[in-house]
């Protein structure tokens, strides 16, 4: 599993100095159902502004 996790999206309450994500896991799914073909057919669903 990945050690280091970058993110460069400041306003997510997971994001620390660094650029690190410091969130406990990652959920990433696809806009096309199981399988991706492009990134931006990507979205991080761990995000969140915090507010």
């Amino acid at each position: 599993m990945a050690q280091d996790v970058l993110c460069e999206v400041n306003n997510c309450k997971f994001w620390a100095n660094g650029n690190k994500c410091s969130a406990d896991s990652i959920y990433v799914v696809s806009h096309t159902g199981k399988k991706a073909n492009k990134q931006e057919e990507t979205d991080c669903k761990t995000f969140d502004p915090g507010l």
